[in-house]
């Protein structure tokens, strides 16, 4: 079944020679002249020589003066939306799979894998429905088709060309002869806060055997952060075997009506400078630092029994169950320190009934006789908790204003955290949007969660707002206390968060 690719296409051309064959590429490329700055690319990528139309384009879109005569080790796209991407990132992929031959490096038995890697099976299936296509719609390729499945196309010459969810795992154990990440600078994991640093890091020694591999990252920009940001940063307008090239979507692609993005600038003007004129974003900063996160963090302590000789606050963030999950967060004081005492996450989709129960029971293990929660949740949280003897109090600000208090908490170092990663991936991808007027706001960066975070938010800034209330010492001369010890204040001195409306 499987044996080396006809010599006529091993090593024989360019890519450049293969895009322009009418027999190979050409007919998956018509209207060349819309393709001319992703040629000029290709000639960059593979240290080809160039016309002075691509030398001019080269210097525009890298920042650089003297065009490569080597080819990349490392490329990275930052191209703005519709620009062409995927359809290059295939056209690479099938060169580096088909067009080289690895006879001489794959020992007996072992397999090249070349890797399309997204942040979801179904949007790598976009870069690998390009990569069938191009095989299926030249009869010389499609001789080195030995099997195609759903998620993967493998070939006669031992190389497999396959889709991967962005996760450092999946790319562990793999001789990597070339490696596409698609739309990297959106990658999110529930597990990490870096997820495409750790792919990338895992890539890297998987491809150090293999002659000629090339690592492409392809993305429309996002916030300065991340392995596109990284390099960006480092690499573009510097000489080297690690190439930036950065080209808003006209450019790559003239076909796109100009109309379309005249009325995306007019409509959001920074998010079209980054969607289409492919700016990454300066109105974004990270929420915590890292250093700062992992001061708080108690290691090995997952959750913490109730004690009758504390007082307990608790925060719920709600959910229907068909998609987000449904959380929950106790904490309490110690003297001017807060400590997550318990966190829980029911992921969808489940019975928001049979969820509110479960939480009900843990409230009264902790003696919380009365939840917080999102406001926006509606009357059902309200209703269903009531059905279970506790009392459901929608918070009086958002979670931005949450996230808002939190912030000095953990920069001082007066909280206690669980050790639960899913939690400090969602804190690390947190995202301060810088206002122009007004307050900033906090919140997740698009295709993530923060229903932990959220939760956990709400609970320590209850607890650190009776804190501030009451005074490390927790003894008030004129306070009343309840039957558990726990200190009622008059409403005028309530903090703000938990004072009922109107009063």
């Amino acid at each position: 079944m499987f044996g080396p690719p006809q010599p006529a296409i091993v090593d024989q051309m360019t890519i450049l020679e293969a895009l322009g064959d009418p027999q190979l590429f050409a007919p998956a490329f018509p209207e060349t002249d819309s393709w001319d700055a992703w040629q000029a690319f290709l000639a960059a990528l593979f240290g080809l020589p160039m016309t002075d139309a691509q030398r001019a384009l080269y210097r525009a879109h890298t920042g650089r003066e003297t065009p490569p005569s080597l080819p990349a080790r490392e490329a990275w796209l930052v191209v703005g939306r519709r620009g062409g991407k995927s359809r290059m990132a295939a056209l690479t992929a099938v060169y580096l799979a088909c067009f080289r031959d690895y006879g001489t490096i794959l020992a007996p038995g072992e397999c090249g894998t070349l890797p399309i890697i997204a942040a979801d099976r179904r949007q790598a299936r976009t870069v690998l429905r390009y990569v069938l296509g191009l095989l299926e719609s030249c009869p010389m390729l499609q001789q080195l088709v030995a099997n195609t499945k759903a998620e993967s196309v493998e070939l006669k010459n031992r190389v497999t060309i396959e889709v991967h969810t962005a996760s450092f795992r999946s790319v562990r154990g793999y001789t990597v002869v070339g490696a596409v990440l698609d739309e990297v600078a959106f990658w999110r994991s529930d597990d990490s806060a870096n997820p495409d640093r750790e792919i990338v890091a895992a890539l890297r020694p998987a491809m150090a055997t293999v002659p000629g591999s090339l690592l492409l990252g392809i993305s429309s920009p996002y916030a300065r952060r991340g392995v596109l940001w990284d390099a960006y940063h480092r690499h573009y307008g510097r000489p080297g075997d690690v190439l930036v090239w950065q080209a808003p979507t006209q450019v790559m692609n003239p076909r796109i009506s100009a109309a379309v993005i005249a009325e995306a600038y007019e409509a959001d003007e920074v998010a079209a400078a980054t969607e289409y004129g492919a700016e990454f974003r300066r109105d974004l900063e990270t929420f915590v630092s890292r250093e700062a996160l992992e001061g708080c963090i108690v290691q090995a302590r997952h959750e913490l029994l109730p004690l009758s000789s504390n007082s307990y606050v608790a925060f719920v963030d709600p959910s229907g169950g068909s998609q987000d999950s449904m959380t929950l967060a106790v904490a309490h004081r110690e003297d001017d320190r807060v400590v997550l005492d318990c966190l829980r996450e029911v992921r969808a989709p489940f019975s928001p009934d049979a969820v509110v129960r479960e939480f009900a029971q843990l409230l009264s293990s902790y003696r919380v006789t009365t939840v917080h929660g999102d406001r926006y949740a509606g009357e059902w949280p309200r209703e269903r908790f009531r059905d279970y003897g506790v009392s459901y109090e929608p918070a009086e600000r958002p979670k931005s204003d949450l996230y808002r208090e939190l912030l000095p908490l953990l920069t001082a170092g007066r909280v206690e955290l669980l050790d639960v990663p899913r939690l400090h991936s969602q804190l690390l991808n947190l995202e301060r949007r810088v206002a122009r007027a007004g307050r900033d706001s906090i919140d997740h960066p698009p295709g993530a969660q923060d229903d932990l975070a959220n939760a956990m938010a709400g609970a320590v800034t209850l607890a650190a707002a009776a804190v501030e209330a009451c005074g490390p010492s927790m003894a008030l001369p004129d306070a009343r206390y309840d039957h558990l010890g726990n200190v009622i204040l008059p409403v005028r001195d309530w903090p703000a968060i938990l004072r009922p409306p109107n009063l």
